[in-house]
């Protein structure tokens, strides 16, 4: 549901969930409260379906969205990115391309800097994390590929012409850029959830407000649909059996 509550209010825009449950929560989104918002089937089509995982049949198509024509929505800034990450620091910087030193020695080789300086300098941008701790909520980044606000901001001019980094949802919380300078606000917890096992899943101190919500919990009308036609094989559980501690 907190990823679904990331497209509020975005309207007609390209929403690009990563993932299958920032999919579910995409789709979640537009059969709900955003109807307007355009999806993609993950590949290269524009789809009109609730289901999640319809293809590769079963698909009803909207529109032909070829890699070339992806371009178009990115740098026009018509787009809602959710992304991943490896590592993730206060102001949003973002790694999913080597732990270590990427250039001379790296310990661990991952993804490489794929789309992401540029989803995150040209489209609205959001976070799925589904293991939050001090590994990943890291105080320095070993590599920015996603592009953070002090980054953003020090860089000026047409870097922040459709800069929008909005929020970053794991297992135990979601979270904002609402604090001081943009840094990360604890938003609200999820139901079972401390904010003391938040903090000492973080490795740095996170901006928290007087009073700390617990995360929505999706109605009887929104489970139905995540059950019975979003996904309804379940394969949600293969990425978070286990969603809390």
């Amino acid at each position: 549901m907190a990823i679904a509550e990331c497209f509020r209010g975005d309207g007609e825009i390209l929403a690009n969930p990563i993932g299958r449950i920032p999919m579910i929560g995409g789709r979640l989104a537009r059969a709900t409260f955003e109807p307007e918002l355009v999806m993609t089937d993950g590949e290269a089509m524009l789809i009109a379906n609730d289901e999640g995982f319809a293809w590769p049949g079963g698909k009803i198509v909207e529109g032909y969205n070829p890699y070339r024509a992806m371009f178009d929505f990115v740098w026009s800034g018509r787009r809602h990115v959710v992304m991943g990450a490896s590592q993730i620091d206060s102001f949003g910087n973002q790694n999913f391309a080597a732990i270590g030193d990427a250039y001379a020695r790296p310990k661990v080789q991952l993804l490489g800097f794929r789309g992401a300086p540029g989803n995150t300098v040209n489209n609205s941008t959001s976070y799925w994390i589904p293991n939050h701790s001090p590994k990943v909520f890291v105080e320095r980044v070993d590599v920015v590929t996603g592009v953070g606000w002090d980054r953003a901001e020090r860089a000026g001019g047409a870097t922040l012409h459709h800069f929008d980094l909005r929020r970053v949802v794991t297992n135990l919380a979601v979270l904002d850029f609402g604090g001081p300078g943009h840094r990360l606000r604890l938003r609200s917890v999820h139901p079972g959830i401390s904010v003391d096992v938040v903090l000492a899943a973080t490795g740095f101190d996170l901006v928290i407000d007087d009073d700390v919500a617990e995360s929505r919990l999706p109605s009887g009308d929104e489970l139905r649909l995540i059950r019975e036609v979003i996904d309804p094989h379940g394969l949600r559980e293969r990425d978070l059996p286990n969603p809390t501690p």
